[in-house]
């Protein structure tokens, strides 16, 4: 059974799905979704330590805006599917730890150079999945904060899905492909009424 409110992870899935239901667009969102998040943990490495780390030093993991905003992630994740969840908490970790040693290895002069490429290259893709692809405007542009939040959970989540047929619970993929399908017919028929 789904969650209520900020974790409904029916509505998020559905909200997010709507935008992405063009396969190709899927698999360009696949590819440049993680990057991004990964990218811009290297940016937060540079931003001051909330106290001192044992660990700050020997391996360069620092207590930043960088690990505040991987937990956030982690933990949104995991409160909204335990098992999908925890995978992405993980991978959340990971992007934290790599990101952190690759920024203290560049340095800020050539990190930030490193970022803003991969960063134009990832965004560039996406919008032409979009507008190519999807022939519908991203996410983002209806719900900032919640496309930015449910990317990368989003992604993983349809991955796991393809791969293994993952269902949190029985009968939510039927649940959230009719959601999805209602959004986008609504959508259709909005954008028909613009036209004419």
């Amino acid at each position: 059974m789904g969650k209520i409110g900020l974790f409904d992870l029916e509505k998020h899935f559905a909200f997010y799905g709507a935008y992405h239901s063009n396969p190709v667009n899927i698999i360009i969102h696949m590819l440049f979704v993680w990057p991004l998040f990964f990218t811009a943990l290297i940016l937060f490495y540079f931003t001051p330590a909330f106290f001192e780390c044992p660990f700050q030093c020997r391996f360069g993991l620092v207590p930043n805006f960088g690990l505040l905003f991987t937990l956030i992630y982690a933990l949104f994740y995991v409160l909204m599917d335990k098992k999908a969840g925890s995978l992405a908490a993980v991978l959340c970790l990971t992007c934290w730890v790599s990101a952190s040693l690759l920024a203290k290895n560049l340095e800020f002069s050539l990190a930030w150079k490193v970022v803003l490429a991969a960063q134009l290259f990832c965004w560039t893709g996406q919008f032409i999945g979009h507008g190519v692809f999807e022939k519908r405007a991203p996410a983002l542009l209806d719900n900032l904060a919640q496309a930015f939040l449910m990317a990368p959970f989003f992604v993983l989540f349809e991955a796991l899905q393809w791969s293994f047929g993952y269902e949190p619970y029985p009968g939510f993929d039927a649940t959230v492909k009719a959601k999805i399908d209602a959004d986008i017919k609504e959508w259709k028929e909005t954008k028909e009424k613009k036209i004419t």
